[in-house]
């Protein structure tokens, strides 16, 4: 998915997550890559990449453990 840096990031961004938990790139129980390598891979702020993956989280596909990481339901 290309990413049109003309619309706000953080949907796009939440957007590509959950197509890749969908699709089995990020399998259940898996760790999905942190806020700081998600900003990295899409170039944006880490206050972007973690809106993105509170997005994520609220549509129910991860959970957060606190010093852990996030995992994919």
């Amino acid at each position: 998915m290309e990413i049109d840096r003309t619309r706000a990031m953080w949907p796009q961004i939440a957007a590509v997550i959950i197509q890749r938990i969908k699709n089995g790139k990020y399998p259940s129980g898996s760790k999905v890559p942190s806020v700081v390598q998600i900003a990295d891979e899409f170039g944006v702020v880490n206050s972007t990449a973690q809106r993105a993956m509170e997005a994520v989280k609220a549509e129910g596909l991860t959970r957060a453990e606190k010093g852990m990481g996030t995992y994919v339901l």
